[in-house]
C-alpha cells in the first residue's frame, strides 16, 4: 500500500488517492485558547493533544489515520513556541504515520487550532453511531473522569497527563472493526457522548455506575467523582457497542493491546434515554455533558 500524498505541502491543495477497497474517513476538530485550553498550556501539549482528539474520531470510526491538514491561528510568530508546537504535533503524528500535507497560518488574538485529519477503513467495515442494537453489550476503554478531575486539582500529575496528552485509541479502533457496531470517544462526557448513540440508534441503554472505570484518584471525592466520571469531557476513550457472543473475543483483545475494556451496561429497546444505576440499583441523577454554547470547559 501507499501512504504518501500524491501531492503535499507546497501547492494550493494536497492531492491523495485512497488506497483500493477503502473509504476516506474526513474529521475536523479545533481547540481555541481559554475555551478549551488555558494560556498557560505548554506548547509541545498542545501539538500533541490538538492532533490526539482528531486521531481519536477516527478510531471511533475504526478508521486507519494518513494525512492531516493544519491551520493555527497565532497572537505572535514566536520561534520558540512554534518549534515546541511542532515538535509535540510530530511526535505523535510519526507514531502513527500521519503525513501532515497542508495548512494554513494566521494572525489571531487568541491561539486557534484548527486540523483536519484523514484516514482510510476497508469499505463496509466502518462503525456508525446509528448501528447499536437491542441486546448489545456497552464497553468502554481504559478509565474516565482522568482529565475532568485535572480542571479541579491540576496537582495531580495523573489527572493532568489526561488532559493535556491524551491517548488516541486508534490500534483498539481499528480492532473492533467487524467485533463492534457502534462506536464513539468520549470527548464531551459519558453520558452525553453515549447519548449521541441512543439518538442515532434509536434505543435506550442502562449502566452501571460502578462498573464504570476510572481514574483511582477519584475514588472517594463524592459529586466530583460522580460528575468527572459520567459528565467529565476530554478522556478520549472509546464506547462501543457489542453483541454478548463477542464478549470474549473483546476480553481477548483487552489482554492482546494491554488496554483495560470494561463492560459497563446494555443497550435496550424503547426511546432514546440513558439510565445510570447506582450501587443500589436505583436510577441515579447526573448532570449534564460539556455544550460548547453553554458553558466553559
Amino acid at each position: 500500500m501507499n501512504y504518501g500524498a500524491l501531492l503535499g505541502v507546497g501547492d494550493d491543495c494536497a492531492l491523495v488517492r485512497p488506497n483500493a477497497g477503502l473509504e476516506l474517513a474526513m474529521t475536523t476538530d479545533m481547540l481555541v485558547e481559554g475555551r478549551h485550553f488555558l494560556a498557560s498550556a505548554t506548547p509541545r501539549s498542545l501539538g500533541h493533544k490538538s492532533l490526539a482528539v482528531n486521531l481519536s474520531d477516527l478510531a471511533a470510526m475504526g478508521a486507519a489515520p494518513r494525512w492531516a491538514l493544519l491551520a493555527l491561528g497565532l497572537p505572535a510568530a514566536d520561534p520558540k513556541w512554534l518549534e515546541e508546537f511542532s515538535a509535540g504535533f510530530f511526535a505523535i503524528a510519526d507514531r502513527f504515520g500521519v503525513e501532515l500535507i497542508g495548512g494554513d497560518t494566521t494572525r489571531s488574538p487568541l491561539v486557534t487550532i484548527s486540523i483536519v485529519a484523514l484516514g482510510e477503513v476497508p469499505a463496509g467495515v466502518a462503525m456508525y453511531r446509528s448501528a447499536a442494537k437491542p441486546g448489545d453489550d456497552i464497553w468502554v476503554s481504559g478509565e474516565l473522569g482522568g482529565a475532568a478531575l485535572a480542571l479541579k486539582h491540576p496537582q495531580i500529575a495523573e489527572a493532568a497527563k489526561r488532559l493535556h496528552e491524551p491517548e488516541p485509541r486508534v490500534e483498539l479502533g481499528e480492532r473492533l472493526r467487524g467485533v463492534a457496531h457502534a462506536a464513539i470517544d468520549v470527548s464531551d462526557g459519558l453520558t452525553g457522548d453515549l447519548g449521541h448513540i441512543l439518538e442515532r440508534s434509536q434505543v435506550g441503554a442502562v449502566i452501571d455506575y460502578e462498573r464504570i472505570p476510572r481514574l483511582a484518584a477519584l475514588r472517594g471525592r463524592g459529586d466530583l467523582e460522580r460528575d468527572c466520571v459520567l459528565s467529565g469531557g476530554d478522556d478520549y476513550e472509546l464506547v462501543f457497542t457489542a453483541v454478548p457472543q463477542q464478549r470474549q473475543a473483546i476480553e481477548s483483545l483487552s489482554a492482546e493491546l494491554g488496554l483495560p475494556l470494561s463492560r459497563i451496561g446494555t443497550i435496550e429497546a424503547g426511546d432514546a434515554k440513558l439510565v445510570v444505576r447506582g450501587a443500589d440499583g436505583q436510577p441515579m441523577q447526573y448532570r449534564r455533558s460539556y455544550d460548547h454554547f453553554r458553558e466553559a470547559k
